[in-house]
């Protein structure tokens, strides 16, 4: 089945991470792939630890999309296309029975991830595995493929009062 854990909350990521972990504790292979992610952070540790869980990250600039030049940008945009084609190969090749294409979504939205691309990958896919996609706001498409939907809604939250990301909170 197809996931989608989106929208401007926290817990996206934390949520895909925690279906890895339980997917992983079931004995079951995961394939935890990362768009737009420079920052090393805690929970990839930890997934790197798990002997059924493979990690692979694209190469990611340290700036935030909005920050970055055209230039920039059509680096990024090229690196997510051979990344996602590399994932397209392994998960034809090994067996994973999960599969997490953590911000997806969101480099699919901001045009660093190629829509029509995710979109091949994503219909391709075997349902007989499971595949979950993150971001902030999926594509009308994403919604009407996916078997759950959850988003999560922003009430609070203290970034917008200036406070940083927070090494083993945020990040």
């Amino acid at each position: 089945m197809i996931h989608i854990y989106c929208g401007d909350g926290k817990g996206k990521t934390t949520a895909s991470v925690g279906l890895a972990v339980r997917a992983a504790g079931g004995g079951l292979r995961v394939l935890f792939a990362q768009f737009l992610k420079a920052r090393m952070t805690g929970e990839l540790a930890v997934l790197g630890s798990i002997s059924n869980i493979t990690v692979m990250r694209a190469p990611a600039n340290n700036k935030f999309t909005y920050q970055m030049t055209e230039e920039e940008l059509d680096e990024n945009a090229k690196a997510n296309s051979e990344f996602l084609a590399e994932i397209m190969k392994i998960t034809r090749r090994d067996d994973y029975d999960v599969v997490v294409l953590d911000e997806s979504i969101t480099a699919a939205s901001v045009d660093v991830l190629s829509e029509d691309e995710l979109r091949k990958f994503v219909e391709s896919f075997d349902r007989t595995r499971e595949l979950v996609l993150t971001g902030r706001v999926p594509l009308q498409w994403m919604i009407e493929d996916a078997d759950y939907v959850t988003d999560m809604e922003k009430i609070k939250h203290p970034y917008d009062t200036g406070v940083q990301a927070r090494k083993g909170i945020e990040f």
